[in-house]
């Protein structure tokens, strides 16, 4: 039997030294349900051995029952039926219904809803260990952060409706969001939410690019507000699958196959409430959208991790001028980069989870949190969105060189690697493409947010080589204030905008590099990646503070010398 969780050294890594124990104070209210739900863990100990289990017991099921049917899933996709059901691709079907016969369904719920009450850190190491055995498959489990939307702001009567079902697996749910002329604009989101004569609500018009719009539960971002034009006229609703909510069509994607993405059309369907009006967009689905963020970043990492695993193997195994190619010094550098890509994005997306939890004890005032609450959901907002961008764009540039070591073979169905090239792209597109994540990141990163974690995470005395590689990092730290105070200091929008990439990277090879650094404490291989990370990003931190400071703007001023003219078809 395979285990997807304890074969992987990294998840196991991070699994003891990412903090969790913190996690597991803030979900079980420092251990006070013990004295009233039986199976409550009684302290960090108990909860830790618990989150073991449970990883433990998906890391079976992952290798075992999922992975095996991830290649038929892909050729075999989903069926739009006549009357407008949806039949999904028999693994997955299969799948869901083992996750839910296993309680795996309702991972951050609380108990009385029947959810097992683990950290959003934990779940978060959950989706990695799915995605890595079917990216598709991950899709349908990364989404629970729907029912903790409802668990967070809905009404009691609704949280009693819904949440049991969801979390026994019963039911499967949708966020559905984007329409045909509101993709990452949802500040222009148009589909009608009105109320009828006895204050019944209905939703009506269209909605596209939906994953799982043939789910049970629909959460619904509507304009309730006639007239208006912006977020402050939308609101958040739960609509239920009946005819009056029809499937057009299922997108024909480049991967992800075993997940169906819908046109819906709303047919005055009925609809309830989430919380108020005019709170949809801010906070509800703003909330939500920095867990769903976290998520795919996480469904990156099992991408990636799928197929560094198969480059590394072939590169193992596979003979080549007289001997196996991972003797070749050009394939070690290939594997080298993927490997240490994949680590920083982890680190990175791990990070974004536990703030999230630290966000979510604040919200919930569980436990005393020495976190100004204001400061913590910037932190929170600005991880998830650091994290959601690197992990989808290394998934991509790791499946990418996972394909060029396999080489003619990778690029053949033979091989599961060109499925995890189509797979990876679209987590740098759903939920947020890479240019709204570094929208969203940058202007805290100029705010000085970026250097807080980064202080936070090596504010110590340090000793021997770590204290090296520290020393290196504050280095890279006043790159960062130089090239922000630059920024800050021009007032000039657009230029800050040319370079927010430049920005958000920086602050990312930092925050890593902090944790890398933190790491290397433990044992001789996290201080071998730290020092690898720091000697091949600290040149590339002074390019980038080099361009940034550089006041060129060729790009903006000269763009139609620079990109050349439109053809108009001459």
């Amino acid at each position: 039997m395979g285990n997807y969780f304890t074969d992987n050294d990294d998840i196991l890594f991070l699994f003891e030294h990412a903090d969790l124990p913190s996690a597991s104070v803030v979900m079980e209210n420092g251990f006070h349900s013990s004295k009233t739900i039986d199976f409550a863990p009684e302290n960090a100990a108990d909860a830790m051995d618990n989150y073991f289990r449970i990883l433990k017991m998906l890391g079976e099921l992952a290798a075992d029952v999922i992975a095996p049917t991830a290649e038929a899933t892909d050729r075999i996709g989903n069926r739009l039926n006549p009357d407008g059901s949806v039949t999904y691709a028999p693994g997955i079907a299969d799948a869901l219904d083992r996750l839910g016969r296993a309680d795996l369904m309702g991972f951050t719920l609380p108990y009385e809803y029947g959810g097992l009450n683990c950290p959003q850190l934990l779940y978060v190491m959950a989706i990695d260990i799915v995605s890595r055995a079917d990216a598709s498959l991950a899709v349908f489990f990364g989404l629970q952060g729907i029912a903790d939307t409802i668990e967070r702001f809905a009404s009691k009567t609704l949280k009693e409706r819904y949440l049991p079902d969801l979390a026994s697996g019963r039911t499967t749910a949708a966020m559905v969001l984007t329409e045909p002329d509101a993709g990452s604009d949802l500040q222009s989101i148009r589909l009608r939410a009105y109320q009828s004569e006895n204050k019944e609500w209905f939703v009506h018009g269209v909605k596209r690019f939906i994953t799982n719009g043939c789910g049970d539960v629909l959460l619904v971002l509507a304009r309730s507000e006639p007239g208006t034009m912006d977020g402050r006229g939308l609101s958040l609703f739960v609509v239920d699958r009946s005819d009056k909510v029809k499937v057009r069509r299922l997108d024909d994607k480049l991967g992800i196959h075993g997940s169906p993405t819908c046109e819906l059309f709303f047919d005055h369907a009925p609809a309830k409430l989430v919380g108020k009006r005019r709170r949809g967009l801010t906070p509800y689905v703003t909330n939500l959208l920095n867990k769903t963020r976290v998520a795919i970043a996480a469904q990156s990492l099992g991408i990636g991790e799928a197929a560094y695993r198969a480059a590394r193997e072939f590169a193992h195994t596979r003979g080549g001028f007289g001997d196996t190619i991972e003797k070749i010094p050009a394939v070690r550098e290939l594997l080298v980069d993927m490997s240490v890509d994949l680590q920083a994005a982890r680190a990175l997306t791990y990070l974004a989870g536990l703030h999230l939890d630290y966000d979510s004890a604040i919200f919930r005032r569980a436990v005393p949190v020495e976190r100004d609450a204001a400061g913590q959901k910037k932190i929170a907002a600005m991880l998830s969105a650091m994290g959601k961008y690197y992990a989808s764009e290394m998934s991509v540039r790791v499946a990418n060189k996972a394909l060029a070591v396999l080489g003619g073979s990778g690029y053949m169905r033979d091989y599961p690697v060109e499925r995890h090239v189509r797979d990876s792209r679209i987590t740098t597109i759903y939920e947020g493409t890479t240019q709204i994540q570094i929208v969203t990141a940058y202007r805290p990163v100029l705010a000085g947010v970026a250097k807080s974690v980064i202080g936070e995470l090596t504010d110590r005395d340090w000793m021997g080589d770590e204290a090296e590689l520290v020393d290196n990092l504050r280095e890279g730290v006043g790159l960062l204030d130089r090239a922000a105070d630059y920024i800050n200091g021009r007032r000039d929008q657009s230029y800050s905008d040319l370079h927010s990439r430049r920005i958000v990277d920086m602050a990312c090879v930092l925050i890593v590099g902090a944790l890398f650094c933190r790491y290397a404490e433990f044992n001789d291989a996290k201080m071998t990646v730290a020092k690898r990370w720091l000697d091949t990003k600290l040149p590339e931190l002074h390019l980038s503070c080099d361009a940034i400071c550089s006041g060129n703007r060729s790009v903006l001023d000269r763009f139609d010398v620079l990109a050349g003219r439109v053809s108009h078809g001459d």
